[in-house]
């Protein structure tokens, strides 16, 4: 799966940029002017074990039903990582800005992109 791709295909029609790749990684970032910025990292190696190393106070949630953790930051960012197999995630993260919380913006992705994930290994 190109991260790319599935961003764009999961933000289709709301006014997004197309995505841009900006590392080696599978990532891909956007934005749209006046609005969120919105990340989507697609991690073949890592789990949401390592997620947990890199943000302790992350939550366990779910996504339709799949093992997710949350992670809210200041100044309205959030990333929800979702398990895609013991050593293997997709985090989806929202930059919504100071006065609003990321976290339900990225929670409403997230569960959009949940099902276009091979199931859990």
């Amino acid at each position: 799966m190109n991260a790319c791709e599935v961003l764009d295909d999961l933000l289709a029609g709301q006014g997004f940029d197309p995505g841009v790749n900006k590392t080696s990684r599978n990532e891909c970032n956007t934005g749209k002017i006046d609005a969120w910025a919105v990340g989507l990292a697609l991690d073949p190696v890592q789990g949401l074990a390592e997620f947990t190393k890199t943000d302790p106070n992350a939550t366990s949630t779910d996504i339709n039903g799949r093992r997710a953790l949350q992670s809210a930051k200041a100044g309205g960012n959030c990333d929800i990582a979702i398990e895609v197999a013991e050593h293997a995630r997709a985090v989806i993260g929202v930059t919504a800005g100071v006065h609003d919380d990321g976290c339900p913006i990225a929670k409403q992705y997230a569960e959009k992109l949940e099902p276009k994930l091979p199931k859990v290994q």
